[in-house]
């Protein structure tokens, strides 16, 4: 197995064990086991379980800021798409695997000692408030509304994951429709 397969493999692995039991309760031989990657090449390819986990947040980064990217690029009007933001949230939140934000769960067990995955949940939070402060440019609304939207959606994303409940999402899209007038 090369050294790529190798790595996806792992993070998918990673991924699914880190998510669905949370980063501490996963040692790095349930991953290998769970990927088929020896636990020799596993190391080879992250030599500290931290290093996994930041590989874990960013890979999960790309694609849900691109899966978000794309539901909201489906709306022509403007407005529409930050109520879209929220639309996808609850898609999201209905999927049967979801437990919460996969980056707050990780800052939640790890972020005050392990500074990487502090940077990959700050980035992801930055990238996340960006796209709505885009969304807010490209509707022509005035900056100030990013960060309430910002701070709706975050809420959601939270009670969600605590309440196990996708009603959040909806909750914050008739929050955010008040607020965009």
């Amino acid at each position: 197995m090369d050294s790529a397969t190798a790595r996806e493999q792992a993070l998918d692995a990673a991924e699914t064990l880190f998510y669905g039991r949370g980063v501490q309760a996963v040692g790095m031989d349930d991953v290998r086991g769970a990927s088929g990657v020896s636990l020799k090449r596993l190391y080879q390819l992250f030599p500290a379980k931290e290093q996994l986990v930041e590989a874990y947040l960013e890979r999960r980064d790309v694609r849900w800021r691109g899966l978000l990217a794309e539901s909201v690029a489906r709306r022509e009007d403007p407005r529409e798409r930050i109520l879209a933001v929220f639309d996808w949230l609850e898609e999201w939140f209905l999927e049967p695997d979801f437990r919460g934000c996969a980056w707050i769960n990780a800052y939640g067990e790890l972020g005050a000692a392990s500074e990487r995955v502090t940077r990959q949940v700050r980035a992801h939070k930055r990238a996340f408030r960006d796209c709505l402060a885009g969304l807010v440019a490209d509707a022509g609304l005035p900056p100030a509304l990013t960060g309430p939207l910002f701070l709706l959606a975050e809420g959601a994303m939270t009670t969600a994951g605590i309440s196990g409940d996708a009603a959040p999402a909806a909750e914050a899209r008739e929050a955010a429709r008040l607020l965009l007038g």
